[in-house]
């Protein structure tokens, strides 16, 4: 699922800046969010013939290096703002501490700043080196695309023929890990596949870190054409035998694309993929994530009618030009209707102006979501399928999904679905299933689900 909620937190998660008799320097806090979300956040000061340049980061989020727009300097006042997360900062510094509030979004947090580096998150999962296995810098080209994949091959041994496994990641540009949140999902899949005895293939996605290509302009159907290529690829190496799918999120819309058309895919597991279509999962998905997090049920109802008009929109229409036409005609009439949501100074010709484009920003993958319906491949996969989800997942919650994608499968004989209790959309073991919990989790994946993944990939290999 567009990963618009990780966005959001990314945001939520920057504040601060440091100053004083001596300000220059290392500097960490603590930004409480709600009940559930505790984010560390750095702060690097450093002094300049103009003034101070001061940079903030987020290693829960694994972000780094966040610029600070402004930053004044009154000793003992500190006050910053960052416009790239749209987010101020006024505190006072004392006894060698910052102390303040953050605002952003209408909340005001309460941020101290301690001198020092901010810690890095605890992954406890992540393997250590050297690893008792081989691993490989591979190249995956998608000729009809012109992409090249930069990727890495594990195996159990250098010599040898082995089962595999191609990871595709979830929704938003991502590296080979799957990389979130100071989270790397597909490396602690990666390694333990591996050490049970399964190749695996994970890859940068095209446009992304080392992969050559354009992500912003890609669908789903282009990413499946990049799976395709990984499949190709490992058809050619005389180390590989079998060779399966293991898809999360919107990978396990994808995962059922590839297989459903290509015979040589052997297997699939779906990480909380979805059975329903993309329209009716966004909707579903922000309702149960503003629920969650406390938003009052006519907010929700507003949001809710709000995006469906969106989406209808969408739904009804082929042409881009007639999209963007009807787009502005809606938001004109929502300004009109709820003029306080039109910010101040702006008219509301300019509110709809902005909303068509921040509607139509990641345009052509969101349209394909937004249309596309999952049964449509599902019907058509005749290889075993492993479907599974977290009970608390609120991003593709498991009964909503789980029972279509059975009922898609129905006349597939070898199909296994699977709600795991307690887990969340990243298959952690949670409190309430809110993305905004996901950084301060150390667990990455369950360590359970792994075991049952490797359990019934080896049990359909040969």
């Amino acid at each position: 699922m567009k990963k618009t909620t990780i966005t959001t937190f990314l945001t939520l998660l920057l504040t601060a800046t440091g100053v004083a008799q001596n300000i220059t320097g290392s500097w960490n806090g603590l930004l409480k969010i709600g009940n559930q979300l505790q984010l560390h956040v750095g702060l690097q000061v450093e002094k300049t013939d103009t003034g101070y340049k001061v940079n903030l980061a987020s290693p829960d989020q694994g972000a780094a290096h966040i610029p600070v727009s402004t930053f004044t300097f009154n000793d003992p006042n500190v006050i910053f703002q960052s416009d790239l997360i749209k987010a101020s900062y006024a505190g006072e510094y004392k006894n060698d501490s910052i102390s303040g509030t953050f605002k952003q979004g209408g909340q005001s947090i309460p941020l101290t700043f301690y001198r020092g580096e901010a810690a890095k998150p605890k992954r406890p999962q992540e393997p250590a080196l050297p690893l008792p296995y081989y691993s490989e810098e591979v190249t995956v080209e998608n000729t009809t695309a012109n992409v090249k994949l930069a990727g890495t091959l594990t195996k159990p041994q250098k010599d040898g023929s082995y089962p595999a496994v191609i990871l595709i990641t979830g929704s938003g540009a991502q590296n080979r890990d799957e990389e979130l949140l100071g989270h790397k999902p597909f490396l602690i899949i990666s390694d333990y596949l591996t050490r049970q005895g399964i190749a695996v293939l994970r890859y940068d996605d095209r446009g992304t870190a080392k992969s050559t290509g354009t992500f912003s302009t890609a669908t789903s159907q282009d990413f499946a054409g990049d799976v395709e290529s990984a499949v190709a690829y490992l058809k050619t190496r005389k180390d590989i035998k079998q060779i399966g799918l293991i898809g999360h999120s919107e990978g396990g819309v994808i995962a059922p694309i590839v297989a459903a058309k290509n015979k040589d895919v052997a297997f699939i597991v779906m990480l909380a993929g979805t059975g329903i279509r993309g329209d009716k999962l966004l909707l579903l998905q922000t309702e149960l994530i503003s629920r969650v997090e406390g938003a009052p049920d006519s907010a929700i109802a507003k949001t809710t009618a709000t995006n469906k008009g969106i989406f209808d929109i969408i739904l009804k229409n082929e042409e881009d030009s007639i999209i963007k036409k009807e787009l502005k005609a809606y938001f004109i009439q929502y300004g009109t209707a709820h003029p306080a949501d039109v910010p101040a100074g702006t008219t509301v010709e300019q509110f709809a102006t902005t909303q068509v484009v921040q509607t139509m920003k990641p345009w052509p993958w969101m349209k394909f979501f937004i249309k596309y319906d999952p049964v449509t491949s599902l019907k058509k996969v005749k290889c075993p399928v492993l479907a599974v989800n977290g009970e608390k997942d609120l991003q593709v919650p498991p009964k909503e999904n789980l029972g279509p994608i059975a009922a898609a499968l129905k006349g597939n004989k070898n199909v296994t679905t699977k709600e795991y209790a307690g887990l969340n959309h990243l298959f952690q073991e949670c409190k309430t299933g809110a993305p905004s919990e996901y950084a301060g989790i150390s667990q990455t994946f369950s360590p359970i689900v792994l075991e049952d993944i490797s359990k019934w990939i080896n049990a359909r290999v040969k």
